[in-house]
């Protein structure tokens, strides 16, 4: 399957990693299924998600798939080394496997990295590179050194692994647009995965960065339609915000959301899943469930959009 096919909707694997709660083997691997079955193609990963665990669930599932059959990315930034003991949670992941892991953005933190993917996934193929959690909500004050590890020697391990056939695409995978609107220009990018910051409730992508990509002709792949589940659940008790618990800020927008979505006859979820997809650079919203019930849900929520003119114009509103 060529990248530039990317099925709309794609699944990430974050949370059958275990993100904030544990998730058997059994479920995953239903819930993998779940998504083959509802035509998705295309799976995200990542060394970070589970530290390691996601791959190897991911490689498993897809190793009997014929290879033109899907496209598949995982993630450079982290490297991955064992641990001197086990870990019941580590970075909002339960039951991970037992390693460590530190930041390396350089040439041959890259290369190797990829070679790690390989060996975790168990597949002779990785189609797309997203450079993981560059920029300064990552990694604050030891932004400057990061970012100049990229562009000094990783740009040129991503420029090789395209122009070799290895991979056949390059792209950021963050969740903030300033490291985009800092990075176009500097390293070849052909697709952002960008998590959060294109949805109902936090619109930050517009301003600049789409534009920027237009110009550009960088695609998009859109994350975090949820804005990490308080867009699904509403703000309920114990939804998630960015990560973390919401502000008092954020519970009255999304109120204000709900009781828009109410008096035009849909849902929240629905309304979330559809905002993105409106967009021309848009060529595929990630899905995160852990479960199989709330990913076939999403899936049949985007396949009936949102389409009422007045609602997206109150929306904007």
């Amino acid at each position: 399957m060529n990248i530039n096919n990317l099925t709309p909707v794609s699944f990430g694997t974050a949370s059958i990693a275990g993100l904030y709660q544990a998730v058997g083997l059994k479920q995953a691997f239903e819930t993998l299924e779940t998504a083959w079955d509802g035509g998705i193609r295309y799976f995200d990963t990542a060394p970070h998600y589970g530290q390691g665990k996601a791959e190897r669930i991911l490689g498993d599932f897809l190793r009997d798939k014929p290879d033109d059959s899907y496209v598949i990315s995982t993630k450079v930034g982290r490297l991955l080394s064992p641990s001197a003991q086990p870990i019941s949670q580590l970075n909002g992941f339960v039951d991970p496997l037992p390693f460590d892991q530190r930041y390396d953005y350089s040439y041959d933190g890259i290369m190797r990295s990829v070679e790690d993917s390989y060996q975790r996934l168990g597949l002779n193929k990785i189609d797309i590179l997203y450079v993981h959690d560059i920029g300064e909500r990552t990694h604050k004050e030891d932004s400057d050194r990061t970012l100049n590890q990229l562009l000094e020697g990783g740009g040129r391990a991503l420029d090789q692994l395209r122009s070799d056939g290895s991979i056949q695409a390059v792209g950021l995978g963050v969740n903030e647009v300033e490291v985009c609107e800092q990075l176009i220009g500097k390293i070849h990018l052909d697709l952002i995965l960008l998590a959060g910051r294109y949805t109902l409730l936090d619109r930050t992508a517009e301003l600049n960065l789409l534009p920027l990509c237009q110009q550009h002709s960088i695609k998009l792949v859109i994350g975090g339609v949820f804005n990490s589940g308080i867009l699904a659940t509403g703000a309920v008790e114990g939804a998630h915000w960015d990560y973390g618990s919401p502000p008092e800020s954020v519970i009255q927008r999304v109120n204000e959301l709900e009781q828009i979505c109410e008096s035009h006859g849909t849902t929240l979820a629905n309304a979330s899943l559809a905002f993105p997809v409106r967009h021309p650079l848009v060529v595929s919203v990630l899905l995160g469930n852990s479960g199989s019930k709330r990913l076939r849900d999403n899936l049949a929520g985007l396949k009936s959009p949102v389409t009422d003119p007045e609602f997206w114009k109150r929306i904007e509103e």
